[in-house]
């Protein structure tokens, strides 16, 4: 990659030339090989290939991002020159936060995170072990998609930054179908072809089709509800990005001006770990070129941090956690700890409750409150008496999400990466009993 390196040198040059008292330049190139899948066959195998670059310039308090999917001299120099001006006309933020001062250190098991050579016939082969799971369950159509993403990264900055990430990653949805209103759902994400199992994917999505065979609406209330790893990870995922320094700052997250205070129950704790090496979310530094780090952002229920860049962390006078994002900070790779129960054990806590195996398009109604609606997609379940009476239909749960952390009363020990359209920072994530949720009608 010599080529982009003298590009981003030069690019780098320019910016000072031009006044910039920080710059930096992020290079990105993927291959992405996807695999789609229905009716039970493979129907589309495509490659796609992308590179794009994204220039950071600061003047000061004045700052700009700007982008190109050109990789040369002239598109690098206009890359620059539109930064600049942009930036020179910014208005200006409150403070000024330099690029952190390389050169750094970073961890070489996550600086080359290749997995070898993964062939198509290989993607072909973990597309028909999923279908055939789910079909051995009693499915009788099966869709979704396989991708398999090789990325290089290159990262150069004006504070003596200059590092490169090489990844390659997997992730596969299963969606199974019985008829038209049974189906089922799952998801995994891996960056280890020895931790990826699409076949336990095909499983549990067969499994929630076969289970939800002729629903039934049911009157909607208030219900002690076990949320699956799918829907969790939905949700937590809004709790990564509200806890960004930029949108606490901005007056916009659930989370402002709780810090140290107790937020959820003390059975969560939930970590940013993009330190873990074979996970999809590993990277071993941020966009500013700080090599990243384990964060505890809710430790038993109290929240512990918010999540920074170097201008979110002047301004809280707090260091930066290396979550950059080079203008709103956010999570990489989040985890969850604790939990001791078993799913069934979950269930058998209920004595009349609601399982939730999906959901989608979760929307605010206040993003400062953490006020939400979801609907509920797929296998939908009634709990009477500590065991699944029937499949059911209709809900969608209007809550608050702070109100649901807090009314978290058991997790289970197993816990799965979840990775899709709905969720895109991967998430490992439980089962979860909470206690009191409030689901409204739906009729989608």
């Amino acid at each position: 990659m010599a080529d982009v390196e003298r590009l981003s040198r030069d690019a780098l040059r320019l910016a000072k030339n031009a006044g910039a008292t920080d710059a930096a330049l992020n290079y990105y190139s993927t291959k992405t090989y996807m695999v789609r899948f229905s009716n039970n066959e493979v129907t589309i195998s495509n490659v796609f290939i992308e590179e794009y670059a994204e220039f950071y310039v600061a003047i000061k308090e004045r700052r700009a991002i700007t982008s190109t999917n050109i990789i040369s001299s002239k598109s690098f120099k206009e890359l620059v020159n539109n930064a600049v001006s942009i930036a020179k006309s910014a208005p200006p933020s409150d403070i000024y936060a330099p690029l952190p001062k390389g050169p750094f250190k970073y961890d070489k098991k996550l600086l080359d995170q290749r997995l070898g050579r993964v062939t198509h016939e290989k993607l072909i082969d973990w597309v028909e072990e999923a279908i055939n799971a789910a079909l051995k369950e009693g499915a009788k159509r099966v869709a979704g998609s396989l991708i398999f993403t090789k990325e290089y990264r290159f990262l150069m900055t004006t504070e003596k930054v200059m590092a490169e990430h090489r990844k390659d990653n997997l992730e596969i949805s299963v969606r199974a179908f019985l008829d038209g209103e049974s189906s089922g759902q799952f998801a995994a994400a891996s960056g280890s072809t020895e931790e990826f199992r699409p076949e336990e994917v095909g499983s549990k999505a067969g499994e929630i089709a076969k289970m939800a065979e002729n629903p039934s609406p049911v009157e909607p209330g208030i219900y002690d509800a076990i949320i699956s790893p799918m829907t969790l990870a939905n949700i937590l995922e809004e709790v990564g990005d509200m806890a960004s320094g930029f949108y606490v700052d901005s007056g916009i997250s659930f989370l402002k001006d709780k810090l140290g205070e107790r937020v959820a129950s003390e059975a969560l704790t939930l970590i940013d770990d993009p330190t873990l090496h074979g996970t999809y979310g590993a990277e071993p530094f941020d966009d500013e070129g700080l090599p990243t780090r384990r964060n505890i952002i809710i430790e038993n229920g109290v929240l512990k941090t918010y999540l920074h860049n170097s201008s979110t962390a002047k301004k809280f006078n707090v260091e930066s956690t290396a979550n950059a994002g080079l203008i709103v900070p956010g999570p990489f790779n989040l985890v969850v700890e604790g939990g001791t129960e078993s799913l069934s054990s979950l269930i058998s806590k209920i004595d009349r409750g609601v399982l939730v195996t999906n959901d989608w398009y979760l929307r605010y109604r206040d993003t400062s409150r953490g006020d939400f609606s979801t609907i509920p997609r797929d296998g939908l379940f009634l709990i009477i008496n500590g065991g699944i009476e029937r499949p059911i239909r209709e809900l969608r749960i209007s809550d608050n999400i702070l109100r649901l952390l807090q009314n978290i009363e058991y997790m289970t020990h197993d816990k799965y990466w979840i990775k899709w359209w709905e969720v895109e920072t991967p998430v490992k994530a439980p089962y979860a009993l909470i206690r009191d949720v409030n689901f409204t009608k739906s009729t989608i």
